[in-house]
């Protein structure tokens, strides 16, 4: 079973901040800890990572890595519970690569930082991401 990850968080499941894209439009951080948790209920195998390319424009990229809840407590397990309304994302900044990626066509290709921002999200979601977007088009997607 393979589950599409995106930049997002349903917006029903938690309320998310955004960071401001130049093109006037929202980018949401990764959330590791609520698509572990999907990828653990869905028994998910794989996973697919679209959108890379959105993120050329930025520095840093934040991540969500755990959730800070209403007591003060750090949690990194996707809270189930009514504690969720009130939880705070916990973030972690990868560095980002400023570049474009639209031309790119194989993983060995990607710049650095951008390899090892797939390879943190593959880590902490406890699945391999086997394939990548960097664009709309079938051609700008990769197979690792």
């Amino acid at each position: 079973m393979v589950m599409k990850l995106t930049n997002c968080v349903d917006a029903a499941v938690m309320q998310v901040n955004t960071v401001q894209r130049p093109d006037g439009l929202d980018a949401c951080w990764f959330d590791t800890v609520a698509t572990r948790y999907g990828c653990m209920i869905q028994g998910a195998t794989e996973a697919v990572l679209t959108n890379l390319d959105v993120l050329g424009y930025l520095d840093d990229i934040p991540v969500c890595v755990g959730y800070e809840l209403a007591d003060g407590i750090t949690i990194d397990q996707f809270p189930v519970t009514a504690e969720l309304q009130t939880a705070k994302p916990v973030l972690r900044t990868l560095k980002g690569w400023k570049c474009d990626l639209s031309h790119i066509r194989s993983f060995e290709e990607l710049p650095e930082a951008a390899q090892q921002y797939v390879q943190y999200i593959e880590s902490s979601i406890g699945v391999p991401i086997k394939t990548v977007s960097v664009g709309p088009r079938r051609d700008q997607v990769m197979t690792r």
